[in-house]
């Protein structure tokens, strides 16, 4: 009876220990699917099958090994030469169905390109650059054309572009006519034409802001090759440096009082109203003019209705020059390290077209900055072509914060306010100390600028230095 009573326990005691343990798993649990599938989609079968030659109809099928999605097939596709129609594109289950809707040229081949469009259905694997290639003729061209597009104001890239060729073209072709092949850049700049047939082709950048496919727009970013390309076994890569005419740029305007100027609609301003390009807390750059600029082209100044003075209210001396547009009035004045202005505005200074005038007498009160919030730079160059006229930009977002000329390796200044500075160089041909964009009609090339790869961070007191070889720049 012992015995049994023992038998019983220890049995019980091990139905737990099952209990307890398969508790313990059931919250660890288990593999319920295997591993993520990351393989994008594989193509299984094409009618008519791809690199097709003496191809006639109108429809391809494309059968993939899993279910598909079609993403943003407009802006991924591209056909190669360019149609009039661009050919309709469905996704059902596995099956990518394409309709052609344009009348095919003879003896030529055709590439459609998908991009990205082409992903998976579970996961949104993407089959990447995939192509289908056909010919109405009895070949299909193999050539192919790889280069890079860079901007050339900055030396960097902008994969929103579009490469264009074209063939027997008038100076006049590239506002009015399509080209015959376009091709992406990717994220690095770089393009790729496939399937191209020998040639002469002439060849373009664009930033196609209308999707016109023509150069139509000073201010679209457009690059041309000086010279002609010729398409076989050994082209060369190619190289465009791809420019625009500059856009005037839109600051935010403030009334007197530092508050930003809101436009109302059918609100006319009542008053004028201007900005300074004081730095915040209302100090003054040492090597900077003062600058008031004013919402209006302003008719008429009075120049005896402004003073300069000390805090002691004791003129100081200086002198205005205004730009062409009559909206920005500079004060060129001596300054002195670490002192107090005043500037006092008279309500009749000022006066625009209309007759508006700010609205009461204006003081404005700044500091100019000592030299101890400047910091010191020196840069040595290696590899730096000085035959070239380079010029040292530092660039702060899209301005320009100091351009000086580089006339030997070593580049130094021990007035730069602190801050984080893209470093560029300019390659300055014409030596005008800014950067000039092409001309097509003239055929001028734009002045290239590299912007170096490393940022350099400014301290104040501080001596910054930095080595800086131009070999990969």
């Amino acid at each position: 009876m012992v015995k049994y009573c023992l038998s019983a326990i220890l049995a019980l005691a091990f139905y737990g220990l099952l209990v307890f343990i398969s508790s313990g798993c059931a919250q660890m649990g288990y593999p319920t699917g295997g591993p993520k599938d990351s393989l994008a989609p594989v193509l299984i079968k094409a009618t008519p099958e791809i690199n097709t030659i003496n191809f006639s109809g109108n429809k391809i099928t494309l059968l993939f090994n899993e279910y598909i999605d079609i993403q943003n097939i407009q802006n991924n596709l591209l056909v190669s030469p360019l149609p009039q129609k661009n050919p309709t594109v469905s996704g059902k289950k596995k099956t990518l169905v394409i309709k052609l809707r344009d009348t095919l040229k003879e003896n030529i081949t055709y590439a459609l390109q998908f991009g990205n469009a082409i992903k998976d259905v579970n996961e949104g694997n993407i089959l990447k650059n995939f192509s289908y290639a056909f010919s109405t003729g009895n070949y299909i061209d193999s050539l192919s054309l790889s280069g890079k597009v860079t901007l050339a104001q900055t030396g960097k890239t902008d994969s929103t572009l579009l490469v264009m060729l074209y063939k027997n073209i008038t100076d006049s072709s590239v506002y009015k006519e399509r080209p015959l092949y376009i091709a992406k850049l990717d994220g690095k700049g770089s393009f790729q034409f496939q399937n191209l047939p020998e040639g002469t082709f002439y060849a373009f950048a664009l930033k196609d802001e209308d999707g016109g496919k023509t150069y139509n727009s000073g201010s679209e970013l457009f690059a041309f090759a000086s010279a002609p390309v010729q398409i076989n076994n050994a082209t060369a890569p190619l190289f465009l440096n791809a420019y625009a005419l500059e856009k005037p740029k839109q600051q935010p305007l403030r009334t007197t009082s530092g508050h930003p100027v809101t436009n109302r609609r059918n609100q006319p301003d009542k008053e004028l109203k201007f900005t300074s390009n004081l730095s915040s807390p209302y100090k003054q750059d040492l090597l900077k003019n003062f600058d008031l600029k004013f919402s209006t082209k302003i008719k008429n100044f009075d120049s005896s209705k402004v003073s300069l003075t000390d805090t002691n209210y004791l003129p100081l001396p200086f002198s205005i020059t205004t730009d062409s547009t009559q909206r920005i009035f500079s004060f060129k004045v001596p300054w002195i390290a670490n002192k107090d202005y005043v500037l006092l505005i008279q309500q009749a200074a000022f006066e625009d077209s209309i007759g508006l005038k700010i609205t009461k007498n204006d003081t404005l009160r700044f500091k100019t900055f000592s030299k101890e919030d400047y910091g010191a730079i020196q840069l040595r160059f290696q590899n730096l072509d000085l035959t070239k006229h380079p010029v040292l930009q530092l660039v702060q977002g899209e301005e320009i914060k100091l351009s000086a000329a580089v006339g030997s390796s070593t580049w130094q200044n021990n007035m730069i306010l602190p801050g984080d500075y893209e470093l560029r160089v300019l390659y300055d041909n014409n030596q005008n100390g800014k950067w000039d964009p092409g001309d097509y009609n003239t055929k001028r090339q734009p002045e290239i600028a590299v912007t170096l790869s490393q940022k350099l961070t400014v301290k104040a007191n501080w001596d910054n230095e930095r080595d800086i070889d131009m070999v990969g720049e």
